[in-house]
């Protein structure tokens, strides 16, 4: 069964960067019509999806984070979320996630508004943005 683990969260003063990190095991099963993606959950707040790619490297963002935040993947299909401008807003827990997207419904506004449409999970990682 496909596994993900992130990594690279942490403390980061306002302003600053991260690169998030989720590897894939098991990355070979992955199809052509794969869709990968970033969530996040503020603490008291509701999980929200904030970029996906597809495996033809297309990609979506939230308004919360275009331009800022840069979703990508490599040929081993490393998923890799870098942040920048970071402001106290981004604090929460990150969780990459996957799933098959034959109906190309998942790698979209759709798809970032509906967490429960994954079913692949990371365990989270914190990002705390705090001076």
């Amino acid at each position: 069964e496909v596994k993900l683990v992130e990594s690279g969260g942490g403390l980061v003063q306002p302003g600053g960067s991260l690169r998030l990190s989720c590897v894939v095991s098991d990355h070979a099963q992955l199809l052509s019509t794969t869709c990968l993606a970033w969530f996040r959950q503020g603490p008291g707040k509701k999980r929200e999806g904030i970029a996906t790619i597809n495996m033809q490297g297309n990609s979506t963002y939230a308004d919360s984070v275009r331009g800022r935040f840069t979703i990508s993947r490599d040929a081993e299909n490393t998923l890799y979320l870098q942040m920048n401008s970071l402001t106290p807003e981004d604090t929460a827990e990150y969780y990459c996630a996957l799933d098959e997207d034959y109906l190309n419904a998942l790698c979209s506004n759709y798809g970032r508004s509906h967490f429960q449409l994954f079913h692949y999970w990371g365990h989270g990682i914190q990002v705390t943005v705090s001076a």
